[in-house]
């Protein structure tokens, strides 16, 4: 790091700590030549994957949008802000952990329907109904079965694991 005092090549870290809820380090520097110090902060450049829509072109990824497709699924919901930030924040990991710099939109697409599934059952059928395209009544209606189906999936294990429990003592 530079001084920006005499543009003297060598600093040395006097104190180093974490701020910002730990996304940041401030660091407090003094010039070798100099002696003056200055404070500098760090933070993680973490690039979001660009995404590639259907026709083919690319843009950068807006979380704003992720937002706004959140919040006009869970319209009238009782979802709270939070619950929506955690959702955003658990899609945009998984997007950056993916690696990839480019990503398919139909990917973040599913994701925020896997976390709608999980948040609201209503958003969920209407942010799939209008990201599938529904034509008729009768696709809504396989979406509500197949969501029915997989909520009474895991009851049925817990009850035989329940029932397991119970013979067994």
């Amino acid at each position: 790091m530079h001084c920006p005092f005499c543009s003297a090549a060598d600093t040395k870290v006097i104190d180093s700590r974490l701020v910002a809820d730990g996304s940041q380090v401030r660091r407090r520097r003094e010039c070798v030549s100099c002696s003056e110090r200055f404070t500098t902060y760090e933070a993680a450049e973490l690039v979001m994957p660009r995404v590639v829509k259907q026709d083919g072109t690319r843009e950068p990824f807006d979380e704003d949008k992720l937002r706004a497709g959140f919040l006009k699924a869970l319209e009238k919901r009782p979802v709270s802000m939070e619950e929506i930030e955690a959702a955003v924040d658990r899609i945009k990991f998984r997007l950056r952990a993916t690696g990839e710099r480019e990503l398919n939109s139909r990917v973040i697409g599913e994701e925020v329907m896997a976390e709608l599934r999980e948040l609201d059952q209503v958003a969920f059928v209407r942010f799939a109904s209008v990201y599938r395209r529904f034509q008729d009544l009768d696709e809504f209606r396989a979406e509500i079965d197949k969501l029915s189906r997989d909520a009474a999936t895991p009851m049925m294990s817990e009850k035989a694991s329940n029932k397991d429990d119970v013979t067994s003592k």
